[in-house]
């Protein structure tokens, strides 16, 4: 299973970019960058806090997603 995310749209409904994301939740623009991509998978802490800086459940931002569906794409 591979770790998705929703981070950008939620990002995106907040107005808000990848900075202000960043500081919001107590990381660098780099961080954000890198969990949108699906370069870095965060920490329970850190997916907890994107969670509710964005006001919505983790499991709104951050799924799994079966090996199987990744060779369908």
């Amino acid at each position: 299973m591979t770790l998705k995310n929703r981070l950008k749209e939620r990002r995106a409904a907040l107005n808000v970019n990848q900075q202000e994301m960043g500081r919001l939740c107590g990381v660098s623009r780099q961080t954000i960058s890198l969990i949108e991509r699906g370069d870095y998978s965060p920490s329970v802490t850190l997916a907890l806090t994107i969670a509710k800086v964005c006001g919505v459940t983790v499991e709104d931002v951050f799924y799994l997603q079966e090996e199987d569906e990744d060779e369908e794409k």
